[in-house]
């Protein structure tokens, strides 16, 4: 997979998501571990904590990734567009549930937070420059 040129605006956005991940994870590890698990879905066949603990470990693996591995940033992206894509039951979860975590405690805020995944989905693939090589093989 080749690598995308990107502007300084995407790897400043690309690196500022990467902090967003890294402490995503730490909070899965620790202060905001019980709100991360109650957005577990019940459906999910493994014990919660489980769950927050292993995402927690993916959200700091890829945070690092994209803040240091440049040369793979396309292949992150995509990585990390998907792992967005595969959370967001819980995010609906949380809503069709009226869950309160993570300062979410109206179902406006759980709404809200639902229509924000689309958009981290596209920070991840543009910042990133997967989306242009997306676009570019797909054309091709």
């Amino acid at each position: 997979m080749e690598n995308i040129q990107t502007t300084k605006t995407q790897n400043f956005f690309r690196i500022l998501l990467g902090i967003f991940m890294i402490m995503a994870a730490i909070g899965h590890f620790t202060y905001q571990r019980a709100d991360f698990q109650a957005q577990v879905p019940n459906w999910v066949p493994l014990e919660k904590d489980l769950v927050v603990i292993l995402s927690g470990i993916v959200e700091m693996a890829i945070g690092l990734a994209l803040v240091f591995m440049t040369k793979h940033k396309v292949k992150l992206g995509i990585f990390l567009a998907i792992f967005y894509v595969m959370v967001f039951p819980g995010n609906i979860a949380q809503y069709l549930n009226g869950t309160d975590a993570l300062s979410m405690n109206t179902d406006q805020a759980r709404l809200i937070r639902l229509f924000f995944q689309p958009v981290l989905i596209l920070w991840a693939l543009w910042s990133s420059g997967a989306l242009a090589y997306l676009r570019r093989n797909r054309i091709s």
